[in-house]
């Protein structure tokens, strides 16, 4: 059987879905990811993917693009071409799965299954909904299993990628903890200034520290290393990203995608919070995490982009300290 499984956001989200891809490639012959441009590197890292299909959806991101009838007659032809017995569909509690459906079904799908609050008409032939506050790879791998592909025997479902390189190289020798100072949304982010008090006091305490981030980061990083941590901003791609996070001790980051990348590595995650979505369902799962953060603050589940509260209090009333007694919390507890 060949399907296909559709996940069309971002990097995090994408890593998300490993489980429930995981539980359609027991029982397929071959399974082909479709995603948008932000979460191919993700896609790319996942067991189970043999084919990934990118395309930027004009109902997805930040800034989607036009709706262009030549660019959806496209994607309906590799659809067709790609002769799929069936398709899942998989979306965050707050999108609707329907305009990808009704692309699948105009592409001859045989078998479209999704979770929607939205009455599908012919669009889906297995409508799940998913229970109130389920953590979205939770949420996922139940949608998988209504469709007819369970768990498979002796899958944890917890969050996996293909094995990374050795980054010893990048980080040198000994242990370290990982700050990631950025995040997919100012709303989302620690301030500098902590990242960077933080950094002296893990140092301080007797950490080597490693700073990470993307290649439009490199100010950031810099800023929050200063010279007392080894600054990677920009001198990863996600499978190095990957190493980095695997042998450190603990992560420290926002909610973005590479606190799902810490978890996907098995590695403890202290979780700079905003509560704009709710911790419920997109903290970093299977892996033992610390909540810092407001979760009651005024822009709880507010989906804020940027933070709608003046002096953003539900993360930078975190302290540096309180960040180091999470990490030596999460240490102990791993040593244990």
């Amino acid at each position: 059987m060949r399907s296909l499984v559709v996940r069309l956001d971002s990097f995090g989200d994408v890593l998300l879905a490993g489980p429930a891809v995981r539980a359609v490639a027991a029982r397929s012959s071959h399974v082909t990811l479709l995603c948008g441009p932000r979460g191919a590197d993700a896609a790319r890292l996942l067991p189970g993917v043999d084919e990934v299909l990118v395309w930027e959806a004009p109902w997805e991101g930040f800034d989607p693009p036009p709706v262009s009838p030549a660019d959806i007659d496209g994607l309906v032809g590799r659809l067709r071409a790609g002769a799929y017995d069936t398709a899942l569909v998989l979306t965050s509690f707050h999108q609707s799965p329907l305009p990808t459906a009704l692309l699948l079904r105009l592409a001859g799908v045989g078998r479209i299954g999704a979770d929607s609050v939205d009455h599908p008409g012919r669009l889906l032939d297995v409508r799940h909904r998913r229970p109130e506050g389920r953590h979205e790879a939770e949420a996922a791998l139940d949608t998988a299993a209504a469709m007819g592909f369970p768990p498979p025997p002796g899958d944890d479902g917890r969050l996996r990628v293909l094995p990374p390189p050795d980054t010893g190289s990048l980080t040198g020798h000994g242990p370290y903890v990982v700050l990631h100072p950025g995040a997919s949304a100012p709303a989302r982010a620690w301030s500098p200034h902590r990242c960077a008090e933080a950094v002296e006091l893990l140092a301080d305490a007797g950490h080597r520290v490693v700073v990470t981030g993307g290649p439009e980061e490199t100010g950031l990083t810099r800023r929050v290393s200063g010279d007392l941590a080894v600054d990677l901003g920009g001198r990863t791609s996600p499978r190095t990203l990957a190493g980095v996070l695997r042998m450190a001790d603990v992560v420290i980051s926002a909610n973005t995608g590479p606190a799902h990348l810490a978890a996907a590595v098995g590695t403890p995650v202290v979780s700079l919070f905003a509560p704009v979505v709710p911790a419920g369902r997109w903290a970093p799962y299977g892996v033992p995490v610390i909540l810092l953060g407001d979760q009651s603050a005024p822009c709880a589940g507010t989906r804020a982009l940027t933070c709608p509260v003046p002096g953003h209090p539900c993360l930078d009333e975190v302290t540096g300290q309180d960040v180091v007694r999470a990490v030596h919390k999460l240490i102990q507890e791993r040593q244990s």
